[in-house]
């Protein structure tokens, strides 16, 4: 009955800072329109008892979701063969962007091995089928909204890594070529 309402802080809404660090859970960088946004991604690996393995993804593209195992088998030596895959974005956000490839890795090895990512870290970058790690537009951007809600590291492809000088106060940024 007021009309709509500005939402200073969307990004607030779909993090779920929890008490301790939870294993499966990476906090991702994506932007909406011109906004970046930081989003939970919770990924859950568990044995399966079926004979083709379930891969299930809830705000992402489920083929991508294959096709990301693949590489992190091949380039990484990571299998999740016999293993169920579910992939969420918390609060219902559908991310269409390649920068949710690496942080949606970590959270799936993160849950296989049950060793969480520390709750300090915000994560970006595409994956590509040589197992390299891509550059994502206007990495800058997306550094400074992670620092302004308190992040300290950041994990991006290398070539989305600040000059010298060029990172937010307090963040420390490192940059990776390769799964």
């Amino acid at each position: 009955d007021s009309g709509l309402k500005e939402v200073k802080n969307p990004s607030a809404i779909f993090l779920s800072r929890h008490e301790k660090p939870v294993a499966g859970s990476a906090i991702l960088v994506t932007r909406e329109g011109t906004r970046p946004l930081l989003l939970e991604l919770q990924a859950l690996v568990a044995e399966s008892p079926l004979s083709n393995p379930r891969r299930l993804a809830v705000g992402l593209d489920g083929n991508r979701l294959g096709m990301l195992l693949a590489v992190l088998q091949r380039h990484a030596g990571v299998s999740t063969y016999g293993e169920d895959v579910f992939l969420n974005v918390v609060g219902g956000v559908r991310v269409a962007e390649t920068a949710s490839d690496l942080p949606a890795l970590l959270a799936v090895v993160s849950s296989l091995r049950d060793q969480p990512i520390p709750q300090d870290w915000v994560i970006f970058g595409e994956v590509g089928l040589a197992g390299e790690i891509r550059p994502i537009l206007n990495g800058i951007d997306r550094l400074t909204e992670a620092a302004r809600h308190g992040f300290t590291r950041a994990l991006v492809p290398s070539k989305n890594r600040p000059a010298a000088g060029e990172a937010p106060q307090g963040m420390q940024v490192t940059g990776v070529y390769r799964l």
